[in-house]
């Protein structure tokens, strides 16, 4: 039966006053080889704010979720540091400035870590649900996820249409890392689909590990999450990432592959046993009614290693109101050649993206997160939109507001040793105390309570 209308809405996370080059990720290639270079906040928060707008522009619905409060002195204090705030950034900076640099991080802009999200139509009470992730391979993630809830609540407030979880236990053994392990496929966006979960290994099974660098996710944390959002088995699949792209700086699902509707854009290389997980997808698709298209591409076109130094993957596969499939890839997929003859090639296969569109986020790219990175993905009915926090959505008022907020508050140049400096903070706090205001979200930081 069909469903009511929906929408996907992209939330995509504002990158905030503190972002830097810390290199805190390994296993992100493009982090750590990017570490302790000069990053420019001002410029990373507006090519961001640039492709919500441009998507609002074109019909997407696309909101805004607001940056977390950097640095973390609650997690300076946590570990011991003592003072007032300022003298609380000195001491760290002198004794630990690692443990500064994580309490520093502006890694909260990538949202597609910030929950894995359940439609209603999937679910068994018949609410969106939302699973904050626990990001517990990094220090630096695993401080978010309460302050990521409190954040979501203010947008999504109405209990009676959303509900928020907290987070798993933040142990290896249920590492979640959110919507960046996640995709679901239906017919149209308010129909039942299927949620497909993606994990680098399971904790207590048996299977392929990878050697190099670390998986993130478990297969326990994805059967978890599907748990608590109530969803049915036959309407969940659960795919092993190939350990060996892991090893290749595949820190995520996302960075190998990418879903919308009833398309699978992937790698050759993306999956373990991966015409199974394209028989598993298609056999309970078809119990819905649903087609299904993998559109694979071969390693002798687009090597692992092109992938990853492009992010090609790492993009956006959006429905367009007119029904074409709109492809989203940063800049640096224009800049490798095979990748940009690939592209250039997909007219004329007939495949369903039906246009390329390329966005220049180099800020973020060079910190290892591409257009995928920066949005949280959100189906929404009439109703739910409807209840959704307002001031969040782009337009053109929000984004005159925000583009001027950006240049009253962030800096142009931000070094690693610059996290020392106590101004930053009060920096950073005046811009997310006016934020709160114009997004309407209420008293959601630690220093406003």
């Amino acid at each position: 039966m069909q469903a009511s209308k929906a929408y996907e809405a992209n939330f995509d996370g504002l990158v905030g006053p503190t972002h830097n080059y810390a290199g805190l990720s390994f296993g992100n290639v493009a982090s750590r080889s990017n570490e302790k270079s000069v990053a420019n906040p001002k410029a990373a928060a507006k090519q961001g704010l640039r492709k919500m707008k441009r998507l609002a522009d074109l019909g997407f619905q696309q909101g805004v979720l607001p940056p977390l409060e950097r640095p973390s002195i609650r997690l300076l204090r946590d570990v011991g540091f003592s003072g007032d705030d300022a003298s609380v950034i000195a001491r760290a900076a002198r004794e630990a400035p690692e443990l500064l640099a994580a309490a520093s991080s502006a890694s909260a802009m990538w949202t597609a870590n910030a929950a894995t999200v359940s439609p209603s139509a999937d679910t068994e009470d018949g609410r969106v649900h939302f699973t904050p992730a626990n990001l517990a391979a990094k220090l630096h993630r695993a401080i978010e996820h309460g302050e990521t809830r409190r954040s979501l609540g203010a947008i999504f407030a109405d209990e009676a249409r959303f509900r928020i979880h907290h987070a798993l236990p933040g142990t290896p053994a249920l590492g979640d890392e959110g919507a960046a392990n996640h995709t679901r496929f239906a017919r149209e966006y308010g129909d039942k689909g299927v949620e497909f979960f993606v994990y680098g290994k399971s904790e207590y099974g048996q299977g392929p590990q990878p050697q190099r660098y670390p998986a993130r996710q478990t297969l326990e944390a994805s059967r978890a999450v599907a748990r608590l959002h109530g969803l049915s088995s036959d309407a969940t699949v659960f795919a092993q990432q190939s350990p060996d792209v892991i090893d290749a700086g595949v820190f995520h699902n996302d960075v190998i592959a990418v879903g919308n509707r009833t398309t699978l854009f992937c790698h050759e290389r993306a999956f373990v046993d991966q015409h199974k997980v394209y028989d598993e997808l298609r056999t309970k698709l078809d119990a819905l009614g649903t087609p299904f298209t993998a559109l694979e591409v071969p390693e002798s076109e687009v090597s692992v290693e092109d992938a990853v130094s492009s992010y090609l993957f790492n993009s956006q596969l959006l429905s367009s109101t007119d029904g074409r499939q709109l492809l989203i890839v940063p800049q640096e997929c224009r800049e490798n050649a095979r990748v940009a003859a690939y592209l250039d090639s997909l007219a004329s296969r007939k495949t369903p993206i039906d246009e390329v569109l390329v966005f220049d986020l180099r800020e973020s790219m060079k910190n290892g997160g591409g257009p995928a990175c920066l949005r949280l993905r959100v189906v929404l009915d009439e109703a739910e939109r409807a209840a959704v926090n307002a001031r969040v959505w782009m337009n053109d008022a929000l984004f005159t507001q925000l583009d001027a907020w950006i240049d009253r508050h962030y800096r142009d140049r931000l070094a690693p040793a610059d996290l020392a400096d106590p101004k930053l903070l009060a920096e950073s706090r005046a811009a997310l105390d006016e934020l709160t205001t114009i997004l309407g979200l209420g008293a959601v930081y630690d220093f406003q309570r």
